[in-house]
């Protein structure tokens, strides 16, 4: 087990091309880290790298005490999981877990012994003289794994290794890899572009778009605080809703409204007590974001006055548990370059730049007797909602005053 230290590593191309930049990572012995972002932001190029299937352009890579930059990968001793499990099909499951001690010149008995401790954790103990057509796609993913963990390696670098799993089987392999991890204590570097799988799994994750890390922290602090427009359209599924709005102050001088096109929430004074920078906005257009969980049913809720939105529903989504509900407010959507990549990322063709109304969802309990072409009325926790600076989409939160927040702003 070691520490995983990289200090301002970036990747260039030689067309140019800037894979990653000024990647700074402080991955901790024995934590479980997950980069996390949408196709291209770099993470798989930046895992490459610590593996040594990658040159680094610039920075510092540390694995333990020694800088490996100049390591060959076969002399960094750590063992990569990849998307495809590259099992050799002529082999039996025993002699697949085996194949690298074997090619180390490992002793027979070590290797025998090694194996079946790690099949024993894996659950594969009984499938170890079947060949890998006889398993499922869970099961090959084991005997993947397996092979790493034999090597004792400092460090596990996986590559998206479950995007090849159907849904049932990826919930059912993300337990197996989070408990599997945490049985070995090993540091482990995870690459997904599956957020649902960075927040279960990782200590930490670190998100990533166009090479640059936005933000690592925890994953409540990721949904809870998000540092600006990018993490916070990116973690949380449905997506946040990001609406342009304006902030003005409320007769009593103790909370504020916010105009969301021709409709008003209250924004309670305590909201605006924990985030003081937030008093600067007043008068003036902020980006907000309003999660879908944040908002019920007003019929079943017994919503106060200035938390409502009135609308008409679109769509009902209905998965059991709960009812997504699609609905039109007249507020415009935000549009950014983040915003516009988090729609490339979704597959949407792109937001409209002069778009007069924004479509939002909202998780409704499945008590709630909305149906599509009826009025809805939608109760927002107005204690939850996220401001972000229309200008640079960073977060507010606390101090500075937005003038410096705008002329220092930034989206990392």
């Amino acid at each position: 087990m070691a520490r995983v230290r990289l200090a301002g590593v970036g990747k260039t191309y030689p067309d140019g091309t800037s894979a990653v930049t000024d990647l700074d990572l402080d991955i901790a012995d024995g934590e479980f880290l997950v980069l996390v972002g949408p196709s291209g932001c770099g993470k798989t190029t930046a895992l490459r790298m610590v593996a040594g299937l990658e040159e680094i352009s610039s920075g510092t890579l540390t694995i333990g005490d020694r800088v490996v930059n100049r390591t060959p990968a076969r002399d960094r001793d750590v063992a990569m999981v990849f998307q495809s499990y590259a099992l050799y099909p002529h082999l039996s499951v025993r002699d697949n877990i085996g194949f690298g001690l074997q090619l180390r010149k490992v002793a027979k008995s070590e290797i025998k012994k090694r194996v079946e401790a790690a099949a024993e954790t894996l659950g594969l103990s009984e499938h170890l003289d079947r060949k890998p057509r006889n398993l499922s796609g869970g099961q090959r993913q084991r005997v993947a794994m397996g092979r790493a963990i034999v090597r004792d390696p400092q460090a596990f670098l996986m590559d998206e290794p479950l995007s090849n799993l159907d849904a049932k089987l990826r919930v059912q392999m993300r337990a197996e890899i989070s408990r599997i991890q945490r049985d070995l204590g090993v540091t482990t570097i995870y690459v997904t572009h599956d957020q649902v799988e960075a927040m279960t799994l990782g200590d930490r994750v670190a998100v990533m778009k166009k090479g640059v890390l936005q933000q690592v922290a925890s994953p409540q602090e990721l949904y809870d605080r998000p540092t600006n427009i990018f993490v916070a359209g990116f973690i949380g599924s449905p997506a946040m809703n990001l609406l342009q709005g304006s902030l003005e102050a409320d007769g009593d001088g103790d909370g504020a409204r916010l105009a969301l096109g021709d409709q008003t929430l209250a924004v309670p004074g305590p909201l605006l007590a924990e985030r003081p920078a937030l008093r600067g906005y007043i008068g003036r257009g902020v980006a907000v974001g309003i999660r879908p969980e944040d908002m019920e049913d007003a019929e079943l809720d017994g919503a106060r006055d200035g938390a409502v939105l009135d609308s008409t529903t679109e769509l009902v989504e209905a998965l059991g548990s709960e009812l997504l509900v699609h609905f039109r407010i007249t507020a415009a959507p935000v549009v950014t370059e983040d915003t516009k990549e988090l729609a490339r990322d979704a597959g949407a063709d792109g937001l409209p730049a002069e778009a007069a109304s924004s479509g939002l969802i909202a998780r409704f309990s499945p008590r709630s007797r909305t149906a599509i072409g009826h009025p809805v009325r939608v109760r927002v926790d107005t204690g939850r909602l996220y401001f972000f600076d229309p200008v640079t989409g960073a977060g507010i939160w606390g101090d500075p005053a937005p003038a410096q927040q705008q002329k220092e702003g930034t989206h990392a």
